[in-house]
């Protein structure tokens, strides 16, 4: 699977509606620790698919950062049934995404 661009538009229909686990990345073009985190992003993507990975630029989606209470970027939030399981903050090795 790809990567899903998330809007505050389809957000429902992508994250909450998913029989999947989500993984939502939340980023921003100028951040360079987010610019690190997405090639793992994509790979995890790629190979995973029992779950759906979703990038969430705060930059063009605010109100989507301040529901998840983003503070700083790159935030990895985990979602299932519609519930956030687990969370990161900052960029990590590959190996603990």
């Amino acid at each position: 699977m790809s990567v899903i661009n998330v809007n505050k538009n389809n957000f429902q229909e992508i994250v909450m509606n998913s029989d999947k686990p989500v993984l939502l990345d939340f980023w921003a073009s100028w951040c360079g620790p987010c610019r690190m985190v997405s090639p793992i992003v994509e790979v995890i993507a790629a190979e995973r698919g029992d779950i759906q990975v979703c990038k969430i630029n705060v930059d063009e989606q605010p109100e989507l950062a301040m529901q998840f209470r983003v503070m700083s970027i790159p935030t990895l939030v985990v979602m299932k049934d519609g519930k956030v399981v687990n969370q990161a903050v900052g960029a990590r090795p590959n190996r603990d995404l």
